[in-house]
């Protein structure tokens, strides 16, 4: 095998650890930092042949290219309902994910309309959730508006295009939605 075989195998390999490990999308500058290379180009050509790798080894994980240059390895969609009770806990318990839920697919939203909707034990969610990372406050005027953060969309594998998000959690949550009260 040449150098330049074994070097690409090694850089292949590192590149696979990094997704492994980071258990959340990784965008190209990070990938390329891994790598130790200025060139974006060859970090996109790397990641091209390490998910091909992936698509033809059939096996239940995969890698994904997600938009904004952005890449995750997660397991397939038709494996989570088997194997979701080997997870140890959830992220959050269902109160802090509803309130989440309703954030993410109202946002922007203020604070104030969070609570009236969700109830009073919405400012212990609403705390969590910033603790987190998963939600952001901006004051505007006297009131505190939220919406998610981008560390929300990585760990959810959303965009972080607000419209396309929105559209993907209306097709997440679906009819649940229709009964919520609206702003």
């Amino acid at each position: 095998m040449s150098d330049a075989e074994e070097k690409k195998l090694h850089n292949l390999s590192l590149l696979e650890a990094a997704l492994y490990v980071a258990g959340r999308p990784l965008d190209i500058n990070e990938l390329r930092s891994v790598l130790t290379t200025r060139s974006k180009k060859k970090a996109e050509q790397l990641m091209e042949v390490l998910t091909e790798e992936y698509v033809a080894r059939n096996t239940a994980m995969e890698i994904l290219r997600l938009k904004d240059e952005r890449y995750v390895m997660q397991v397939k969609s038709e494996f989570t309902p088997l194997i979701k009770r080997l997870v140890n806990r959830p992220l959050l318990s269902a109160g802090p994910l509803k309130t989440l839920s309703y954030i993410a697919y109202r946002q922007p939203i203020t604070s104030k309309r969070v609570i009236e909707v969700r109830g009073q034990h919405a400012y212990g969610h609403v705390k969590l959730l910033k603790d987190m990372g998963l939600v952001a406050t901006e004051r505007n005027g006297r009131s505190i508006v939220l919406k998610t953060t981008d560390y929300f969309a990585d760990y959810f594998g959303l965009t972080m295009d607000m419209t396309t998000m929105k559209r993907d959690l209306k097709r997440i949550f679906g009819e649940a939605l229709k009964d919520e009260p609206q702003p």
